[in-house]
């Protein structure tokens, strides 16, 4: 296999960003200012801008020193483009300004019904082929290969019943002490056995901005303690929302003759534990922190309608090249070999 290394540049914002942190920190030019786009969410070097910023905080970047994480030249120009993504995604987003602390699971319940997108889970059950599965899968390994990590950010800013109840789906998420079993591994073993490279960042260059953002909004929510309440319905509509699309797909792969328990654990594993999730995703968590501060709850729901939101714009994207016949990433991805 190829060694992993930074990604390609994908404007002059990545380019002198990969250029500097390629170098040793402590230097306060890292980027221009370089004009911030309108469509700050679909914008390629943007978004892959920002999620090399945030990659510093989970397993670094290749050749990159681990300062660069909290260098004072870096964190201004981050949070230059955080505002322009926050304001973006507060448009296609709404904050509620009241919520009923009680019916905090009928709230979130009704912003999936809203959802009126194009569904990729029952298209794969249906009709997808092994290309359009693999490059799906493609798109969710910049997220699934860490797996639950943007949430636990939060934990160490809640307390009380919604910290017991983010323990309580972190725990699951990382395999409940087995090794074998947890999420993000689960993923790369699907990867693998469907001929496609599962290490971690294999596939960054072909993800486009939609797929990013997606990501980016995990790690926005997680690495800010003022949106840990949003960060929390972030995962409570993951949770909601996981249980069905993992069935699909299961049922999709084995459908295409991928009925190995390698191919088809990491789905068949959030039929289940996503069903039991939802409930304490809902009213424990979302809940709870409503019940703490109604605030809190407003912040939660916003979270939760930015999810939606940003997911639903990279469902669009998928569904829009697969009905063009063409392949809905930035390039054909490369298989293991």
């Amino acid at each position: 296999m190829t060694t992993i290394g930074l990604p390609t540049a994908r404007g002059p914002l990545t380019e002198r960003l990969l250029d500097v942190i390629a170098g040793a920190p402590g230097r306060g030019d890292v980027a221009a200012e370089e004009r911030v786009p309108d469509d700050v969410l679909g914008d390629e070097d943007v978004q892959l801008a920002l999620y090399c910023c945030y990659e510093l905080h989970y397993r670094g970047l290749p050749g990159v020193d681990d300062a660069w994480e909290w260098d004072p030249g870096l964190l201004a120009l981050r949070g230059r483009l955080e505002r322009a993504f926050e304001q973006d995604v507060r448009a296609v987003a709404p904050r509620p300004e009241r919520v009923d602390p009680s019916r905090m699971d009928d709230a979130l319940r009704e912003i999936v019904r809203a959802d009126d997108g194009p569904s990729l889970s029952a298209f794969v059950e249906r009709e997808a082929d092994a290309d359009q599965v693999r490059e799906l899968l493609v798109h969710r390994s910049a997220y699934q290969l860490k797996e639950a990590d943007p949430h636990s950010f939060a934990l160490p800013r809640l307390w009380g019943r919604p910290k017991a109840a983010m323990v309580e789906i972190q725990v699951d998420e990382y395999g409940a002490g087995k090794p074998d079993r947890i999420h993000a591994d689960l993923f790369a073993a699907t990867m693998d056995e469907l001929d496609l490279d599962p290490r971690y960042g294999a596939y960054l260059d072909v993800l486009p901005a939609t797929t990013l953002a997606t990501v980016n909004l995990a790690s926005f929510f997680g690495l800010h303690r003022r949106l840990r309440a949003a960060c929390a319905g972030h995962l409570a509509l993951t949770e909601m929302t996981s249980s069905v699309p993992s069935r699909r797909y299961a049922t999709g792969l084995r459908r295409l003759g991928f009925d190995t328990a390698r191919a088809t654990d990491f789905f068949d594993e959030h039929v289940e534990a996503d069903a039991v999730h939802e409930s304490i995703a809902a009213v424990d968590l979302a809940g709870g922190l409503a019940h703490q501060d109604p605030e809190l709850g407003c912040d939660a729901l916003f979270g939760a309608a930015a999810l939606a939101a940003v997911e639903g714009r990279f469902a669009a994207a998928v569904d829009a090249a697969w009905a063009d016949g063409r392949s809905s990433l930035r390039a054909a991805p490369v298989a293991a070999g």
